[in-house]
């Protein structure tokens, strides 16, 4: 797996929701009910039940550690005024998944919290978000009108997948073949099983975004590499 800086335009078209502000409005939102829907893939760990050997074997990023895939390449989607890594972005032949992780509470269902806000964010941006049952519990499949690399004007298919961990919330957001569902998707839902997070000690509001940091080969890259 290859490691390359992108600026703040990414690969991905998610919905940019403040899940603070979206948790708040969830309480008192009916639809906001928790997953009772049991995974059937193999979930994200928190990097606390990893080996040193397991965790040896990922590329550490601070909140995110990424297991190597094949064919894979691993893109940071990075502020470049500020330095700031936004985002963890997996990229393939056939599509690309965009991974965030946030803070959430010891014993709560974040996932459950946001996922009205994003589909109504989705919804004011002109597309659709449907909820669905999913290798990984309650997903978002969402669609909206794009423009495609050739100039003409489709149809953007995304899945938006929420794992709950150990006071942290994952989003995975998938593009590309591995929205339609199919063989391609669960190559990319084994890439997720591969993905660890760290929560570290530190007291964090509910849907603030965990840290992220360039690997010491990255921060050798110049912008643009």
């Amino acid at each position: 797996m290859r490691l390359r800086r992108k600026s703040a335009a990414s690969d991905a078209d998610t919905p940019d929701v403040d899940l603070e502000a979206a948790e708040a409005e969830s309480d008192a939102t009916e639809s906001a009910v928790e997953s009772t829907v049991e995974p059937t893939a193999a979930l994200p760990v928190d990097v606390e039940d990893l080996t040193d050997e397991e965790i040896a074997e990922r590329v550490d990023l601070g909140s995110l550690l990424v297991a190597p895939a094949p064919g894979k390449e691993l893109r940071l989607q990075v502020d470049e005024a500020s330095g700031t890594v936004q985002s963890v972005l997996i990229a393939g032949a056939d599509g690309v998944a965009e991974l965030r992780a946030f803070a959430a509470p010891r014993n709560g269902d974040l996932w459950s919290e946001v996922r009205p806000a994003i589909a109504a964010d989705m919804a004011r941006r002109g597309g659709t978000a449907t909820e669905t049952d999913g290798p990984f519990g309650v997903e978002l499949r969402c669609e909206i009108t794009a423009t495609l690399e050739d100039g003409r004007t489709g149809t953007q298919l995304s899945r938006i997948i929420g794992v709950n961990g150990s006071r942290w919330l994952l989003r995975a957001t998938l593009l590309g073949e591995p929205a339609r569902g199919g063989d391609s998707a669960a190559e990319w839902e084994a890439v997720l099983g591969g993905v660890a997070v760290r929560r570290g000690q530190g007291a964090l509001p509910p849907g603030e975004a965990l840290p992220l940091v360039l690997p010491e080969q990255a921060r050798r890259l110049e912008p643009g590499q």
